[in-house]
């Protein structure tokens, strides 16, 4: 196969995304109880997420877009407390500021730049990552998200438009992520080859099995080397 361009899944792929939301909960659920006490009582963690959880389910055409969903729980949040004017995005960016506070698997940012001087990457997202924020946006092409694109992974369409940025023909785009059904059956249904990062050593029970199964990036990084050697 000739691969001429990258896409790549982000959260639990780059870095493991649980630490920075839990984090960023708490850092919400301390500015509320600095500002808004009244509704930081009212709506502790847990039932802050019950509530998003709730938003999820009531809003599904909000289903591809995590921000909104996070910055309409907050207007229910404040409305319920009897505050109609409700510091949405203020308390968003505090969020936002957290979540995006990363810390990278160890291979990735080593390969990443390996990968980079060979190949364009696109990152490809459901997600709310911000790669400028992050320190990493110099080392992709392009940044394509499900917020901005309208659908999610694994919408082929996602993919498509992904590879419409690159301006590589999807059979000649090699997409890498963590989520079977997300991001391995999304990218083969789109026409790309695919890579599953399999960090934990689970067993593959997803249909089409993937091109490719590496355990981590710097493995991914060797691959891309001796292919475009190869096609040198």
């Amino acid at each position: 196969m000739t691969i001429r361009a990258v896409t790549l899944d982000l959260d639990d792929t780059l870095w493991p995304v649980l630490p920075a939301l839990i984090e960023a909960e708490h850092c919400a659920d301390r500015w509320l109880k600095e500002h808004h006490p009244n509704v930081a009582l009212a709506w502790p963690i847990e039932a802050m997420r019950e509530l998003r959880e709730k938003i999820n389910r009531d809003y599904p055409h909000l289903a591809h877009d995590f921000s909104e969903q996070r910055r309409l729980t907050i207007r229910h949040a404040f409305a319920e407390c009897g505050i109609d004017d409700a510091p949405v995005e203020e308390l968003w960016r505090v969020y936002y500021v957290a979540r995006n506070n990363v810390e990278l698997y160890p291979d990735s940012l080593a390969a990443l730049e390996r990968i980079a001087s060979r190949l364009p990457i696109a990152s490809i997202s459901n997600g709310n990552a911000d790669l400028e924020m992050i320190g990493l946006h110099h080392l992709f092409h392009s940044r394509v998200n499900a917020s901005g694109v309208g659908v999610a992974k694994p919408d082929p369409k996602i993919f498509l438009h992904a590879a419409e940025t690159l301006g590589v023909a999807p059979e000649h785009i090699l997409h890498v992520g963590d989520d079977p059904l997300l991001d391995v059956v999304g990218a083969h249904e789109a026409g790309m080859r695919t890579v599953w990062l399999n960090r934990t050593g689970e067993a593959w029970s997803h249909g089409p099995e993937p091109d490719f199964v590496f355990t981590n990036m710097t493995e991914l990084a060797d691959w891309v080397e001796t292919a475009t050697d190869t096609h040198r």
